[in-house]
């Protein structure tokens, strides 16, 4: 007995030093936040409306949204006091993208699971302070082990943009998301591939095992947790028309989150891979460029998110000719159209998101695939889905948000995700494109990253 409490004295001592290096590693490069920041003369675009505001001023008090008035507003002029002349230019929410995977766009399909973790991670946490810097102050990460990464941006070790992590997704041999190759079969239960080990991609082919990859995401942060309920383009072993996962799969999934009061987000594009996700219990569909008008139906029926993204023609050129890969996305693509018509017909709830792969020069035309949603909406709706809808759905992982507030949108209370831009965006959206000329000032989290006004 007197063994065991020096031994359980000595764990607690550990786990104790642990968490004081944690918290000095907080303290020594704290985010650029706090004090206040006035704008004045600014229009708002708050995130909802379909039209700027009359000149105005806007008040941020430590990392949340204070004061809006038209009238003129007093503040203390202390050393920690920024006062920014808006000239009449736009004031909006930070951006958000919901279908991002932050440790995925730099590497190549072989370097994210063959290369070195430590060169992999610097190479994110570069991209992620270019993704910050392009207006994206928050993206929902749907898989790879990117929780690394996010503390270290919440840490201030790192600058980039808030994460909303999946960690691993979670597949099923063969499946979308299994990028192992025939030299890792047959697989053996007691040993990670590598791809596992890194954290990924999990395969799991039982509700038990579902559960326990499940609760593993979430012990290590997750908010909301990834499944691939069908066939994908990029995956080298998994055709478009199967489903996966079977019902019973996919409930564990959703069991195993419930209970931590959050949601499954699944990756499907056929009808039954949609529809079966939506028995289960899921509550986001991804993608979903082969779906059908009475699967639409059903997911406005059953009040079910819908995640598309305007996937540019240059992702799916990037596939070699001839592969199987071009091959599935010569099939998807047609289908882009047919589901963002179909989003509107049913007015499903729709988020955006890019789910840019494996290309930094694709990234940086994040702003630019937003803008090309004025193939089905208006610019106002467009940016409206990019910040207030975006962070509606992002509101779903409850207890598990990692940044409790409001975001998304430019209202008292909020929290101060800003972007003052040159120009009118509601009546020119592609100003939203060139994130470098047009984006002035760009605020996460109460701290500005960029200003271009300061004198």
């Amino acid at each position: 007995m007197v063994q065991f409490k020096n031994w359980f004295a000595q764990a607690m001592a550990w786990t104790l030093s642990i968490g004081l290096c944690q918290a000095g590693l907080a303290q020594q490069a704290p985010p650029p936040q706090g004090g206040t920041t006035l704008f004045e003369n600014v229009r708002i675009f708050d995130g909802k409306g379909a039209a700027l505001s009359a000149p105005t001023n806007v008040l941020v008090r430590g990392n949340k949204i204070e004061r809006i008035a038209t009238q003129p507003i007093t503040v203390d002029r202390r050393a920690d006091t920024r006062i920014i002349d808006g000239g009449g230019r736009t004031l909006m929410p930070g951006l958000i993208d919901v279908h991002w995977h932050a440790m995925l766009i730099r590497t190549t399909p072989a370097e994210s699971i063959a290369g070195d973790v430590g060169y992999n991670n610097l190479l994110a946490g570069e991209e992620a302070t270019d993704t910050l810097m392009r207006g994206f102050t928050t993206v929902r990460d749907v898989g790879g082990p990117v929780f690394g990464l996010k503390r270290a941006i919440d840490e201030g070790v790192v600058r980039g943009p808030r994460i909303y992590p999946s960690g691993a997704m979670l597949t099923v041999t063969s499946g979308h998301g299994d990028f192992r190759s025939p030299s890792d079969l047959p697989r053996t239960l007691s040993t990670l591939t590598r791809m596992e080990q890194i954290g990924g991609a999990m395969v799991v082919d039982s509700p038990d095992e579902m559960r326990m990859r499940a609760r593993e995401q979430l012990m290590q942060g997750a908010s909301q947790v990834k499944v691939t309920a069908g066939g994908g383009v990029s995956s080298p072993h998994s055709p478009l028309d199967v489903t996966t996962f079977t019902e019973a799969e996919l409930r564990a999934a959703v069991e195993a989150a419930e209970n931590w009061g959050t949601y499954v987000v699944a990756h499907a594009f056929i009808p039954e891979a949609i529809r079966r996700s939506i028995a289960a219990g899921v509550k986001c569909i991804e993608h979903g460029f082969l779906m059908d008008d009475a699967t639409a139906k059903l997911m406005a029926d059953k009040g079910i998110w819908l995640s598309p993204q305007p996937l540019p023609e240059e992702l799916r050129l990037g596939f070699p000719e001839g592969s199987v890969q071009r091959a599935k996305a010569d099939e998807v693509w047609p289908g882009i159209d047919k589901t963002y018509e179909l989003a509107k017909k049913y007015k499903l709830k729709t988020a955006w998101g890019t789910d840019v792969l494996f290309s930094r020069a694709l990234a940086q035309r994040q702003g630019a695939i937003l803008a090309s949603l004025v193939r089905w909406y208006t610019p106002a709706e467009a940016l409206a889905m990019a910040t207030s809808t975006n962070a509606e759905l992002l509101a779903l992982s409850g207890k598990r948000n990692p940044y409790p507030g409001k975001l998304g949108v430019v209202e008292e209370g909020a929290l101060a995700d800003l972007l003052l831009v040159d120009g009118n965006p509601l009546e020119n959206i592609g100003l939203v494109a060139d994130p470098q000329k047009n984006f002035l000032v760009i605020m996460k989290d109460g701290g500005i990253y960029k200003n271009t006004l300061s004198r």
